[in-house]
């Protein structure tokens, strides 16, 4: 019987492009065979359309070792709640996670293209990107969406990773954030948020971070910024104990990598705060 590619067998013909190693990139790859597929590449109209739904608050916090990184679970549209348990924060690699705020459809579209670019880059050069590398390549795409920014669909990250070549693996952790235009800020002063409540998350952050602390304290600084967030924010959800919706945390340490906090240690700290919370009512 005569050999038959797999191409043919199935009745397709792949461009040769699809077929070789080509760039690294492959925000690149898809600009040249298939821009249509890019976030950025649609027709957007000058006065968007009301009640897309939009993520709102998330916090980023470093610690001894590690950083975090944590979000609400609410989407709005306009006045309404959109949804009551969206997920904001994304496991990107190994080493890195990104918290996403603005127009929810676009932001996890961009944060998945950006999640299969770093994964891609790593299957063709064989090494993954540096930590620089990384924000590089989302305020690239952050970039790239300026258009739909400016017509009211703006996206906005926050990125936070463990830096492999950090001369002191104490301090490895560290959180960048962008502007719409594609400019990235490293945020030292330990913590950051971004979204609609984030002038409350940080300020609570102000009080509550402690330099060198231990990944546990972060974690409670940083679910006590999204409560305080939520107590002053409409669009950002607080803690349901009835729905069982509690914030999202990932934390990114050089042993462990990127990991999400389970659901039960989440409800546990969650259900700690709020405890402490009602003992102080006024």
């Amino acid at each position: 019987m005569e050999h038959t590619s797999s191409s043919r067998q199935w009745g397709t013909s792949l461009p040769a492009a699809y077929l070789t190693a080509g760039t690294s990139s492959f925000v690149d790859f898809l600009r040249v065979q298939a821009p249509e597929l890019l976030p950025g590449a649609r027709g957007i109209a000058a006065s968007p359309v009301d009640g897309i739904p939009h993520g709102t608050t998330i916090v980023a916090v470093s610690f001894d070792g590690g950083v975090l990184i944590a979000g609400d679970r609410r989407a709005t549209a306009g006045n309404l709640i959109a949804q009551r348990d969206i997920e904001k924060v994304f496991l990107t690699d190994d080493y890195s996670a990104v918290g996403i705020a603005g127009t929810a459809g676009l932001a996890v579209e961009m944060v998945r293209l950006y999640a299969l670019d770093l994964e891609h880059y790593e299957k063709i050069e064989g090494v993954g990107l540096s930590l620089d590398g990384k924000t590089n390549k989302l305020a690239s795409l952050v970039r790239g969406s300026l258009d739909m920014a400016l017509s009211g669909l703006a996206v906005l990250p926050l990125f936070v990773g463990y830096d492999l070549d950090a001369a002191d693996p104490a301090k490895a952790g560290r959180i960048v954030s962008f502007d719409v235009t594609g400019g990235r800020y490293e945020e030292r002063a330990g913590y950051h948020a971004i979204g609609s409540g984030s002038v409350f998350a940080r300020s609570a952050l102000k009080k509550l971070y402690r330099p060198g602390s231990d990944r546990d304290t972060a974690v409670r600084a940083a679910v006590e910024a999204l409560y305080d967030a939520a107590d002053d924010d409409s669009a950002t959800g607080g803690p349901d104990l009835a729905r069982g919706i509690y914030p999202s945390v990932a934390t990114i340490t050089a042993d462990l990598g990127a990991t999400r906090l389970s659901e039960e240690e989440t409800a546990a700290v969650t259900a700690a705060v709020v405890a402490d919370r009602a003992e102080q009512r006024g």
